[in-house]
């Protein structure tokens, strides 16, 4: 039988395509084997978010040709998009694989392996304008599975490349999504995450609006909860979040990309929206919430931040108290045009700012969590950990809190109520017996 390895690079729609492509390889009969292994074909799902995400690209394509020299190497995804170029002169790759056309990898495939021909073809993702037809039936995880239902941004943050490799916006049908929403829950899954690259643009070349579609999702029959990938602040409106909270399946966690606390900053990045109305959007959440998870993403280092700069997004951030911050250092990408900005931040001052926030996070995180200390929660528990020599069953609250539970009443793939205590060591909470 033949052999196929994927690596994943990147965000949670690379992890859907990647999921995608894996199942196009086993109906076509191929045995999926870890990527350390000996395989006949590699496929590495590329991420070009940073130049570390470049490097890494390169570093997994050339680690599978050292793997097997005789095998099919397939890059595919946002670095081959966007580098092309770079990709091709380095030769280490057999096909190179463009966005929106991941549904091709097993005729490009074959077709290499007729004639030994590098297939170098990387069309203009910028005149794409159809949702590629990438699906998926089943999920390895069991319990949750992401549904991808858009593509593309229009957005031209000034430091991001992801306009440039994943194109223009595009909607996957509302049908197309619900078909798989129930295919993936009578397979067994409780959880979906909607996902896409710019979800709160999803509908706008197509006339559908999100909101309709988490509403029909919604009515899924057996599914327990739904979350939404990124979502930007200007789609948080009262009608939004009231027809959101009328939907008992979405989980109160949200993901609200912010980036920087100051407006002088903003404006340079060219994000839509102030510091003010981003507090707005998180009153907003709370007021109908009461407690819900608020996480976000931010860049320190952008040019021209400042000291004081920096300070003032220190201060929102711990006046808008995140459960969590994914925070970035600024990574010049040729092409954007940030890259071209003056006063471009030393690689010392970005580390000593993202080392302050992340110590932030943490301390709000924590805070976060012990919030639900005592109150009943709801958990999904996913897979079986082992501490200190004992086996627990861990999964997440509706506000993404993971959580263990000892419980002998306990089963993967099932959610159980019950109160929240501390753990000795504090890293975990305890999922005790409501009693």
């Amino acid at each position: 039988m033949r052999k196929a390895a994927l690596h994943n690079l990147g965000c949670k729609v690379n992890a859907y395509e990647t999921e995608a492509m894996r199942q196009i390889l086993e109906q076509a009969g191929y045995e999926i084997v870890p990527f350390q292994e000996q395989a006949d074909v590699y496929i590495i799902n590329t991420c070009t978010v940073t130049n570390i995400a470049d490097r890494k690209s390169r570093q997994m394509i050339h680690r599978a040709r050292k793997q097997n020299p005789q095998a099919v190497v397939v890059a595919a995804g946002c670095y081959v998009q966007a580098s092309s170029g770079s990709a091709a002169e380095d030769g280490t790759a057999d096909i190179l694989l463009a966005n929106n056309h991941k549904s091709e990898l097993l005729q490009k495939i074959e077709q290499f392996q007729k004639n030994r021909k590098k297939i170098y073809e990387v069309p203009d993702v910028a005149a794409e304008t159809a949702y590629e037809p990438l699906q998926i039936t089943v999920s390895r995880t069991h319990t949750r599975a992401f549904t991808k239902i858009q593509d593309g941004c229009e957005n031209y943050c000034s430091y991001c490349r992801i306009p440039y490799a994943r194109g223009r916006i595009r909607s996957r049908r509302a049908a197309e999504v619900l078909e798989e929403v129930r295919k993936l829950v009578s397979s067994g899954i409780l959880e979906i995450v909607l996902t896409g690259i710019h979800v709160s643009s999803y509908g706008k070349d197509t006339g559908e609006t999100l909101i309709d579609l988490i509403e029909a999702v919604n009515k899924t029959d057996g599914l327990k909860r739904i979350r939404l990938s990124s979502l930007e602040p200007g789609i948080i409106t009262k009608e939004f979040v009231e027809r959101l909270h009328a939907c008992e399946n979405v989980c109160p966690h949200f993901h609200l990309s912010l980036q920087s606390g100051c407006d002088a900053t903003l404006r340079r990045m060219n994000r839509h929206y102030t510091t003010a109305q981003y507090r707005e959007k998180c009153e907003l959440l709370r007021r109908v919430y009461g407690q819900p998870a608020i996480t976000t993403d931010v860049i320190v280092g952008f040019p021209g931040e400042t000291d004081e700069e920096f300070e003032v997004t220190k201060r929102f951030l711990e006046e808008i108290h995140f459960y969590e911050m994914h925070i970035f250092k600024y990574s010049k990408r040729e092409g954007t045009r940030a890259a071209g900005f003056p006063m471009q931040v030393s690689d010392a001052e970005k580390t000593e700012r993202s080392g302050e926030l992340i110590t932030l996070g943490n301390k709000m995180s924590e805070q976060f969590r012990e919030f639900f200390i005592g109150r009943p929660l709801d958990v999904l528990l996913e897979e079986e950990v082992v501490i200190d020599g004992k086996k627990y069953f861990q999964g997440y609250s509706r506000e993404y809190v993971k959580i263990l539970t000892d419980s002998e009443h306990a089963a993967l793939n099932q959610v159980i109520c019950g109160v929240a205590k501390k753990m000795s060591g504090g890293e975990y909470l305890l999922f005790g017996k409501n009693d």
